[in-house]
Parts: structure tokens; sequence; C-alpha cells
């Protein structure tokens, strides 16, 4: 069967399972749109690159599943770049594919000419440069296994347009890439962490986004229940374990619960699982978990004994090694440390400020957890709306919230809650965005128009960068530089202007009725809902303090 590139590939695309993608076309790619004109894929038509980047993610992460995104040679490439290096920190599932000039005319500086794999190589686990149409057989696939194996991430097929326009002669096409096999952990590392827990008589669990990729959340909650160990999540863990139970903490760190990073700091064995130690769980890391021997479970060995050193470290994957610990271990009651995590709750809780007109953003939270079915899917933007999402609204089960942690890009939560409903429409969608933030990719509300999902996005409006005038207030003096709009929009016209039903709950004291009333509609809308303008997220731990050395504990304001 004679094929040109462009047509293989998309074949291979379908034999991954892949019904829908997100790009833009350009001249380098169009032979690629020509191929997916015949092609039972579906092609989302986003406004910018950036946001068909975050669209796939947004697939990619409510599915565990590797999704793709399409971008032209030079500006295409580039625009995907934030997304693709969004990907990497959060180790999510990406296949980027992009056009790029004829062979003839690579590094000539020819029109949109830029060198795709060079720019990417630091922000992939790998990188492709296809040089021959035949090559497409092997790098397609080649791309899916990598993107889902071990600790997943993004992948770059760059192919310049002579390779998609190429003729290759396909006479059995090669099995669809999965995922290599997980890492699981030796006898030896199993007796040693058993006998290490057996003797803690404060022992903590600390997971990260590692514990979801790998589906490990009942796992974790079985070790959990069995040895009376709390368990406290970064940002990326929110959801492995259902915040209400029991033993659940929430998140750690700069902005977590005073009670958590109290019990942490009185552990004496910290199990950590799927996380890495980065600054904004740690605090000062000398200082994090001083006290307790550590336990480190992570499928890249590079996170290893990079900031914290372990006393046993296991590179494998998180599900894979729990399946072997669980046998090894018998239940131990540990009343005394529950009791102690107790008093802790008790004594050092989330405080929740009221307030006497307008609403408090943490109670905001609260009420969107009340009003939103248990399996909706929930996307933040980066800066404070973001962290009281983290704190105050409750996420009960593990893929359904969505947000960009370790690369903070603000511009995530739109695109990205377009990908969540993409691949699951029948659940109910909300994202929870900034006015600062709402405006980096608010050309996506077209595609959000265009898609007709049900969708609803909810602007936490404080006339602010809130995230950077709160950390001017605190720590520059009140010296306030460029973090205060002197000019908005009408959120509510603009989304109109959009075709999108809209909300300016403006001088509206029942909020969670407003907010009833959006969510009763079908279809896609958009809430513009006033905060205080000076409002803070609190506790904070300052930059380079210690979690302990909270600022804000038990503010009421």
């Amino acid at each position: 069967m004679k094929l040109n590139g462009a047509q293989i590939i998309c074949k291979l695309l379908e034999r991954q399972g892949v019904e829908v993608l997100s790009g833009i076309p350009g001249g380098a790619i169009l032979p690629l749109y020509d191929a997916l004109h015949d092609s039972p894929i579906r092609h989302v038509l986003a406004r910018h690159e950036q946001g068909a980047g975050f669209i796939a993610q947004g697939m990619a992460r409510v599915t565990g599943k590797a999704a793709v995104c399409l971008g032209t040679s030079g500006p295409g490439a580039t625009n995907l770049l934030t997304a693709i290096a969004d990907a990497k920190l959060d180790s999510v599932p990406l296949v980027a594919i992009t056009g790029q000039v004829p062979r003839a005319l690579l590094r000539t500086d020819a029109f949109q000419e830029v060198d795709t794999f060079g720019l990417t190589l630091p922000i992939t686990k790998h990188s492709f440069m296809v040089m021959s149409t035949e090559e497409l057989l092997d790098v397609i696939p080649r791309a899916f296994e990598i993107a889902q194996s071990g600790r997943p991430g993004p992948v770059v097929v760059d192919v310049p347009k002579d390779v998609f326009l190429g003729i290759c002669d396909v006479e059995t096409w090669p099995e669809p890439g999965v995922a290599a096999q997980p890492a699981g952990c030796s006898a030896e590392e199993v007796a040693r962490m058993a006998a290490l827990i057996a003797k803690a008589r404060r022992p903590v669990i600390y997971i990260g986004g590692g514990a979801i990729g790998a589906n490990a959340g009942a796992l974790v909650l079985e070790l959990a229940t069995r040895i009376d160990a709390p368990v406290t999540c970064t940002l990326m863990g929110l959801g492995a374990v259902p915040c209400d139970h029991p033993l659940a903490l929430g998140m750690l760190g700069m902005h977590g619960a005073p009670c958590t990073n109290y019990i942490l700091d009185e552990a004496d064995l910290l199990v950590a699982i799927g996380a890495r130690f980065d600054d904004r769980a740690t605090g000062l890391a000398a200082r994090f978990c001083q006290h307790a021997e550590i336990i480190h479970i992570e499928i890249d060995p590079c996170e290893l004994d990079k900031i914290k050193p372990a006393n046993i470290p296991v590179a494998g994957d998180a599900g894979e090694v729990l399946r072997k610990l669980l046998p090894a271990i018998a239940p131990q009651e540990r009343a005394d440390w529950l009791c102690r995590v107790n008093e802790l709750k008790a004594s050092h809780p989330l405080v929740i400020p009221k307030r006497a007109n307008g609403i408090h953003p943490l109670a905001f939270c609260q009420i969107l957890g009340e009003l939103l079915p248990p399996d909706a899917m929930v996307s933040t933007d980066v800066g404070q709306h973001q962290m009281w999402m983290a704190q105050g609204y409750p996420v009960r089960r593990p893929r359904a919230f969505l947000t960009s942690g370790g690369l903070g890009t603000m511009g995530f939560g739109l695109p990205a809650a377009i990908g969540g409903a993409l691949a699951f429409p029948d659940r109910r969608s909300v994202c929870v965005s900034g006015d600062g933030s709402i405006l980096m990719n608010v050309q996506e509300l077209a595609t959000l128009a265009e898609l007709n999902l049900d969708l609803t996005v909810i602007i936490l409006n404080n006339n602010r960068l809130g995230m950077v005038r709160q950390q001017q207030e605190l720590f520059y003096g009140k010296r306030y530089s460029a973090s205060i709009f002197e000019r908005q929009p009408d959120f509510a016209a603009l989304a109109r202007a959009f075709g999108l039903r809209a909300y300016d709950l403006t001088g509206v004291d029942d909020v969670a009725g407003a907010l009833k009333e959006a969510f009763s509609k079908p279809g896609p809308c958009l809430i513009n809902l006033p905060i205080e303008e000076d409002e803070n997220v609190y506790p904070i731990v300052p930059p380079g303090a210690a979690n302990t050395e909270m600022l804000g504990v038990g503010v009421e304001e």
C-alpha cells in the first residue's frame, strides 16, 4: 500500500487509539491536515498553539493516556514550547507533532524555520527529527511508548514538509506504542521498608502526582489505614486519597494547612510516594521533616537523593512497589500518634475568615464543592485562586483536579478544561481562573463556544495580579510594581462577544444561588465573581523559611 508520510501518521495515530487532537494549521504541516480530512480523528481548531498544547494536556491529565497536539514550523512550534515544558515538569504524557521546512532548506534561515529539535531537547523526554518518510513507521509508535513509559512526559516529533509528502510502500503496520512494564522493587528493599515502618512511632505518608500517575491511590490508602499513618499530598497529588478520609491531611507546604505542616514536623518516619520534594512542598529543605527517617519511592531515579537524602531510596513504580510492600506489613495500631494528629488538626485548622460584605474565596471554594458532583473535573489557572482552590475545594478523586504545578503557567486553566471536557463530555467541567490568568489564553473562549461544551469558567476578580501583589505586600515593603490593573475588561460582556452565556456577580449576596442557577443550564458560560482586592492567601511560608514558620496562621481579618 503506497501512502505519503502524512497519511502514514494519520493511520498510526488511529491505531494508537487517538480520537481527538488539537492544533492550528500552517504551511509546513498542511500535508498532515490534508490527510486528516479523510481520517476519523476529530481535529479541534484552537486559537493559539499554546492553547492547543494545553487542550491536549487536559485530555492526557484526565485519561492518563498520551494526547496529541499539532503546530506548524517556526512560530507554530515556538508557541507550543510553554505547554511542552509544562507537561515535562508535571509528568504529563504528550506527543507534539510539528511541521518543519523541507529538508533542502534546513539551516538556511528559510521562512518560518527554527531549530525545533534543539529548542525542545531540554524540555522533553525525547525529541525526534524525522529525516525520511520510512522512519515515521518507527518514530510515531516509539513516541507514544516514550511518553507513557516510566515517568510520563512530552515527546516532540518534528517532520519536514517533504517527509510528509514522501511516498512509502507500507506492507505491515507496526504495533501501537505502549508503556513499558513499570519497575518494581527487590525483596530486600521490601524487607527494609517493612522493618523501618514497623519501628516508627509517628509515620506520615507524603504523596505527589506520581501516586496518581501510577493509579496507586487505593494502595496508598490501604497502607495508611494498615499502619495508622496520616496522608498529606502535594498540589499535584490532590485527589489520590479522598479529601474527606479521616487520615487525609490535605496539601502540605507553602500554602498548606497549619496543622499539616506541624504534623510533618513531628513525624519520625516519612514515606514519600511519587513526590519529588519540590521547594513549594518542603520549604527550607534542611528543616523539612528534620526528625524523620525517609523512605522515598519514585519512578525517576534522578529524583532520589536529589533534594532530601533517603534512608531507603526505591526506584520503582508506586503501584508496583506498594503491591509488593503491603503483604509484608501487618496491621499496626498507633493510637497515641493519631490522637496527637487530631489534637493538631483541632488546634491549628485552616481558618476561613468571615466577610461582612462579599464572600471569602475559601468559602466560595467550599460552596463550589457542595454544588458540583463528585466526578466533576475542575481546572485552575495559576495564582491566589489556585491556592485557595487547593486549600478549600474538596477533591474527591484522582485526575479530577487539573492545575499547572511545576511550571506554574498562567493561561493553563481554560484550554486544559476544554481538553478534559472533550475527553469526558458527560461530566461537569469547571475552570476557576483569575482576572490576570484568564487573559493569557482568553482567545480559547472562541474554541469553547464553537465546541459548545458543558464547561463553566469562573473568574475570581480582584483587579490584581493577586499573588504578585501579595508578595509585594509581605516581602517588598508594599512597593507595588506592575501588579495592579489600571483598566479591566467587562468579562461578562467579553464572554458574550465570544458567544457564551455570562453572569456578573458584582453586588450579588447569594453567590451559592447564582452559581446553582448558572449550573442548571447546559452549555458553556462564564461567571465574573469580584473578590476583595487586597485578599491574601494564608498561611504562607516566606521564601527561605521552614514550613513551620508560616505567616498568617489563624488570621481571621
